[in-house]
């Protein structure tokens, strides 16, 4: 492990022991070295990590990611503790953006009796959420397309719980993005428009008509965003409020469709 994790510091990886570790863990027994050496090269070369050992790490879980893959970030897992808390009795749930599905996939292991949609317009991406969510194939279900336009009809006004970490990085902000980020995701898992509420804006003008009466619809955003993240929400009819976590520097917009009178 030593000669991995002194050509991964090298290369300017900062926790090297545990990524060689991961590199090797993800090797069968038996494999020829110049597997290794291709998965080392991969990470030396500035391939993400989570990309190179196929998965990565949320809420416990190793959800399966590969090249051309949105890597879920550990933050979001606060998106996830928050739908939960809202939503802990839904019945019908969807993710709406849901890459390679890290939230349905979490929120199927915590609401067992819960009708799961996960949806995304990169057929990529929801190539690795089927293979997530293959242990809850008899209630979960993967569709590809535009946002709401991926979804059944026969879910209209009968989604309990919504989660979209839609695109949120305004257009002029994609090049700051870390390299690991710029480089080797799918811009469309990013771009969030000029502003970076543009995906937002489509989430929230079509959301009184998919959720049920009561039903709540969380999304992940910046600190600096939330406000306006919120009020983009509120203008479309729902109680919005803003809930942040400084430790993981997560912000989440949180929204109510209110009840029937």
């Amino acid at each position: 492990m030593s000669s991995v994790a002194s050509r991964l510091r090298a290369a300017g990886c900062v926790f090297v022991e545990e990524e060689a570790r991961m590199i090797l863990d993800a090797v069968e027994p038996g494999a020829s070295g110049g597997l290794v050496e291709g998965m080392v090269e991969r990470r030396c070369a500035g391939e993400p990590l989570e990309h190179v050992v196929g998965w990565a790490a949320f809420g416990g879980l190793r959800i399966a990611v590969g090249p051309g893959v949105f890597v879920p970030r550990r933050r979001t897992e606060f998106l996830l503790e928050q739908a939960l808390r809202v939503g802990r009795d839904a019945g019908v749930v969807v993710d709406l953006c849901c890459g390679a599905a890290p939230l349905a996939t979490a929120l199927a292991v915590r609401l067992p009796r819960a009708e799961l949609h996960a949806a995304d317009i990169d057929p990529a991406q929801t190539a690795y959420a089927r293979r997530n969510l293959a242990l809850f194939a008899d209630r979960a279900s993967v569709h590809e397309g535009d946002l709401y336009d991926a979804l059944p009809s026969a879910l209209l006004g009968r989604v309990e719980l919504l989660v979209a970490n839609a695109p949120y990085v305004p257009c002029d902000a994609l090049a700051t993005l870390p390299a690991e980020a710029r480089d080797h995701e799918p811009v469309r898992s990013l771009d969030g428009g000029t502003d970076g509420l543009a995906v937002q804006r489509r989430v929230a003008e079509g959301a009184l008509e998919w959720l049920a009466p009561g039903a709540h619809l969380l999304v992940e955003t910046s600190a600096r965003q939330a406000p306006l993240t919120r009020g983009v929400f509120a203008g479309a009819g729902l109680d919005a409020w803003v809930v942040e976590c400084e430790e993981r520097e997560a912000s989440v917009v949180v929204a109510r469709r209110r009840s029937a009178r």
